[in-house]
C-alpha cells in the first residue's frame, strides 16, 4: 500500500478512536491477507508526526500505543470550551501516587510509614477508580497486605511510555519538590489537611460531590 495511503488511514483511525492505539490494533484495520507491515504502519506514523510538526496537534507514543492531542500551547484557550471545574487532588493523593509511582511495589502500611500519617482508603479507592494503580501482589508478612504499583493507564494519563521515562528522583520529599520534578501538568491541587485522617478532600470533579474520608 502507497504510504500516502497508509497515513490517512492512520491518521483517520487516531482521529475516530479517541485513545492510543497500537500496532497490533492498527493492523487489525486491515484484512489479515492484505495488510501492512509493522515497519510499514511505523513509517507511517513517523511521517505523519513530521507533518504535524507545525500544526496544532501532535501524535505522541505512549505507553498503549499512538496517539493524537492538541499541543500543551493551547491550553489557555481550549480550556474555555468547557464550564465545569477540573477535578481537584488533594496533596495527601498526590504524595501516594507518586509513592507509588517511585516505589513499587509498595503496600499501604510502607506508604503510612513514609508519609508518616495513614492514609484514608478514600485515597486508595480514588487512585485504582481512576484507573492509576492497581494491587499486584501481597506481601509475604502477616496480614499479607496488598501491594501496588501504577498501571497502563497511569501512563497513558501522563503521556509516558514507560515507569523510567519519570523524572529522576534521588529521593521522595515533600510535594513542593515532587511537583515541581515532576512537571506533570496536574490539575490545581486543594489545600488539604496534612494528615489524612480528619476529612480530607480528595478529589472534586462535574460529577462528584466532595466526601469526607475517615482515614483507615
Amino acid at each position: 500500500m502507497e504510504i500516502e495511503k497508509l497515513k490517512q488511514i492512520v491518521e483517520a483511525a487516531l482521529l475516530a478512536a479517541g485513545r492510543p492505539l497500537s500496532l497490533e490494533q492498527l493492523q487489525g484495520l486491515f484484512p489479515e491477507s492484505d495488510g501492512p507491515q509493522r515497519t510499514e504502519l511505523k513509517a507511517a506514523i513517523e511521517a505523519l508526526e513530521a507533518d504535524y510538526e507545525t500544526r496544532p496537534l501532535r501524535i505522541i507514543e505512549v505507553a498503549s500505543g499512538w496517539r493524537l492531542q492538541v499541543r500543551e500551547a493551547f491550553s489557555p484557550w481550549l480550556s474555555r470550551l468547557w464550564q465545569d471545574r477540573p477535578a481537584r487532588y488533594s496533596r495527601a493523593l498526590l504524595e501516594t501516587l507518586a509513592l507509588v509511582a517511585y516505589r513499587q511495589p509498595i503496600t499501604r502500611g510502607e506508604i503510612e510509614d513514609i508519609r508518616g500519617v495513614s492514609v484514608s482508603s478514600n485515597i486508595m479507592r480514588t487512585l485504582m477508580e481512576r484507573g492509576w494503580v492497581r494491587i499486584v501482589g501481597h506481601r509475604d508478612v502477616p496480614g499479607r497486605p496488598g501491594m501496588y504499583a501504577t498501571t497502563r493507564q497511569f501512563l497513558d494519563y501522563f503521556g509516558l511510555k514507560k515507569l523510567e521515562e519519570l523524572p529522576p528522583l534521588a529521593a521522595i520529599r515533600d510535594l513542593d519538590s515532587i511537583s515541581v520534578e515532576l512537571d506533570f501538568g496536574l490539575p490545581e491541587m486543594s489545600s488539604g489537611s496534612p494528615t489524612d485522617e480528619a476529612g480530607e478532600h480528595e478529589e472534586e470533579s462535574d460529577a462528584d460531590t466532595r466526601q469526607d474520608a475517615t482515614g483507615a
